[in-house]
């Protein structure tokens, strides 16, 4: 159950350099996840996560199509800040490619940010061989302080077979290719309880308007719409980067990224006037929003019988985690659907972890191929809670229909998606707590009425942290 609090801290913590790393531009719309994801009632996720198909990755059976060296006698280190079951399942991918190489992998765990971490581990000396970074700004903080060390032919011939090229795009560094996506989260959906929307005779939303239309007939039977996480900046910054993407379109949404743009510009007091349509509708966001977290925001919506404190809660794929935490069941007590469309598309948001090699070896970037590979993906997608960029994944590799649904609309996406914005962001503006992003977005939850005032504070706090 660790995986959505490991997520948690990726937000709170990036690790980004002063200069703000490319989003990846597509020409294409979001259409595949409006259409694909999770509109239907969804099968429970709860206790089937050993069941399912067993072929082609589900089940006990692994897939052999990726060719790897022997290593006899070598030793690698990997380093994560990933613990609990998410560290678990991942030795199990290890243990995997320990069975068809003969090298022994030690997994290491890291602390956040981990960008910090491995700077002690540099100075001494001793860094692992290779890393799972979070951000595409920690990857690139990585090359530029010579850590970072660029993939070789085979784990680029299995980036090219597997991955989109939007996801071999956010690995590169000046053209270069460092980072391996092995792991992602959807961070476009809103989760609803099915009681009180069933209750109130609410329909799930395709649109923003429709979503105020919903979010008014749960009003109108006695619950409170929305439940918002705003102790924590990141969830914040979520919610606005996917109304601005579906809002301003994805053009805008890479200058902004970049700070090509400014937060003064009429985009930006769009997409926050858009906002205030719910965080400034009194009774709209449960009580005492700026002291609740992530995990409470979850946990409030699917607890309380008939009378939780709020029938929805935004936030990504790894919100399932805190749900069956509540006691509530995925896909009957709490159901999904993607995030609205504000403008003409849906917004499609992901993040990720990719794997990067510090230390350059033969073993090293056999590693970093094996987790390049479908077969490496498919092991660890069939023991649930986990989402891979990995086009060749079997969808039955994961365990259940959510799961399913949610891979397939990721999947579907192609190169429509963008990468979280903050995740982008040098860390003094997107990713700081009592700073920059994550403090303008809190006071402006608690004050939707300065949308000026809000943007100049953006502004002012991206200037300094870009540079330009």
């Amino acid at each position: 159950m660790r995986k959505a609090s490991r997520i948690i801290r990726i937000r709170r913590s990036p690790e980004n350099p002063s200069a703000a790393p490319r989003t990846r531009r597509a020409a294409r719309t979001a259409a595949a996840l409006t259409a694909g994801v999770l509109a239907l009632s969804l099968t429970a996720c709860g206790g089937d996560d050993d069941g399912g198909d067993k072929k082609e990755g589900g089940g006990d059976e692994t897939r052999t199509n990726v060719t790897l060296p022997k290593l006899d006698g070598e030793t690698l280190e990997v380093a994560a800040v990933w613990t609990g079951a998410e560290q678990e399942n991942f030795k199990k991918v290890l243990a995997e490619f320990e069975k068809r190489t003969g090298a022994k992998v030690n997994f290491v765990p890291a602390q956040d940010p981990i960008i910090n971490f491995l700077g002690s581990k540099v100075a001494g000396g001793a860094p692992p061989d290779l890393a799972m970074l979070p951000q595409p700004g920690a990857i690139k903080q990585a090359v530029d302080k010579g850590w970072a060390k660029p993939l070789g032919d085979a784990a680029l011939k299995e980036l090219g077979e597997n991955y989109s090229q939007g996801w071999q795009d956010i690995g590169k560094v000046g053209g270069k290719s460092y980072g391996v996506y092995y792991k992602a989260a959807n961070k476009s959906l809103i989760w609803y309880n099915a009681k009180v929307f069933d209750n109130a005779g609410a329909a799930e939303p395709k649109t923003w308007d429709d979503l105020l239309s919903t979010a008014q007939t749960v009003y109108d039977s006695g619950v409170t719409p929305f439940s918002v996480g705003g102790a924590e900046g990141w969830t914040l910054t979520d919610w606005f980067e996917n109304v601005y993407l579906s809002q301003a379109g994805p053009e805008k949404y890479d200058q902004l990224a970049r700070h090509e743009i400014k937060w003064t510009d009429p985009s930006v007091k769009e997409a926050l006037t858009t906002l205030a349509g719910i965080w400034g509708k009194k009774d709209y966001v449960a009580r005492g929003a700026l002291q609740t977290d992530f995990p409470n925001s979850v946990t409030q919506t699917f607890t309380g019988g008939d009378q939780p404190k709020a029938a929805m809660v935004y936030e990504g794929d790894f919100a399932q985690v805190n749900i069956v935490e509540a006691g509530a069941k995925v896909g009957t007590d709490a159901k999904v659907f993607p995030f609205p469309a504000v403008g003409d598309t849906a917004p499609v948001v992901s993040g990720g972890d990719a794997a990067v090699i510090l230390k350059d070896s033969k073993a090293a970037q056999a590693l970093a191929t094996w987790l390049a590979s479908p077969d490496a993906a498919s092991i660890q997608a069939k023991l649930g809670g986990y989402l891979s960029p990995n086009k060749n994944v079997p969808n039955s590799a994961y365990p259940n229909e959510v799961q399913q649904k949610i891979a397939k609309a990721l999947i579907e996406s192609g190169d429509d998606f963008r990468f979280d914005m903050s995740d982008q962001a040098p860390q003094a503006f997107g990713g700081t707590p009592g700073k920059g992003e994550w403090k303008a977005l809190q006071d402006f939850l608690k004050n939707p009425k300065d949308v000026a005032g809000t943007q100049q504070r953006l502004e002012a706090d991206a200037a300094a942290a870009y540079g330009n």
